[in-house]
């Protein structure tokens, strides 16, 4: 068992969900990485989901389009961010997870990317232009590493897609909450609680739940039918307006620490 899937496992043997927030890497400076990472380490969160800048970013909403934008202006590159992980090793110890698109790996070049992510002590990998028909080679590469290959299902996937990405899936297995790219969202449709239920059902790794989450209602929520959530768009856009007290409400919401405010 890898260490992402070992630490979701130990935080749901605690009687908590998983929390993996997502941040969006050189948002605010590539300067402001090492301490955004402990900051949410302090918080309490299960893992983090970093980000890399891209242009042309399919699945994501406005509020990370602009936050890769102005990460982008800066000059940050995938290159540089896995550099200045490299400061982080021996501080950050929660898993540390990247989400990136397709074409920045492959202008690394595939072998080099995986090399450099086991140097900085990276736990999972999402990239969600790549499709499971398309995955093996890079699955390959990452096989025997502590890198978990983390597949996303859709709303509209069919069981038996369901079970022949989610038998690839390692460390958790990503189901995305609404048909559409990330944002905040003030309901899910009535259907999504037997989605997720199916899932799990199907799943054989944890399931995590994302796309849209960004109140403590709809943590908890979603959490009751899931293995954890993941947070996006609410945490960048926190951060980009310093509201860390927001942050530390969201975390703990999945602890049962705090009451829920919407």
């Amino acid at each position: 068992m890898k260490t992402l899937e070992k630490r979701i496992r130990e935080c749901n043997d605690e009687g908590k969900k998983a929390f993996v927030p997502y941040m969006m890497a050189g948002d605010g400076g590539l300067g402001s990485l090492k301490e955004k990472l402990l900051f949410l380490q302090e918080a309490g969160v299960t893992a983090i989901e970093i980000g890399i800048p891209f242009s042309d970013p399919v699945a994501d909403g406005e509020a990370i389009q602009q936050a890769g934008a102005r990460a982008l202006a800066d000059g940050v590159t995938l290159r540089n961010v896995l550099e200045e992980l490299e400061r982080c090793k021996g501080e950050v110890k929660v898993p540390l997870v990247v989400m990136t698109y397709l074409n920045p790996v492959l202008a690394y070049g595939v072998s080099q990317f995986v090399e450099a992510c086991k140097q900085v002590r990276i736990n999972g990998l999402i990239i969600p232009d790549l499709p499971l028909e398309e995955s093996g080679p890079l699955r390959d590469e990452l096989r025997e590493t502590d890198i978990a290959w983390i597949p996303l299902v859709s709303l509209t996937s069919p069981d038996e897609r369901i079970a022949r990405i989610a038998e690839s899936a390692e460390g958790f297995l990503y189901a995305v909450t609404v048909n559409g790219i990330t944002g905040a969202r003030n309901d899910f449709g009535e259907d999504i609680y037997s989605h997720l239920q199916r899932v799990k059902r199907i799943c054989t790794v944890p399931v995590l739940a994302g796309f849209g989450i960004s109140t403590p209602t709809q943590v908890r929520e979603m959490g009751n039918h899931t293995d954890g959530v993941i947070v996006g768009s609410a945490i960048v856009g926190a951060f980009h307006r310093d509201e860390l007290e927001k942050i530390r409400k969201l975390v703990g919401t999945s602890a049962g620490k705090v009451e829920i405010v919407n």
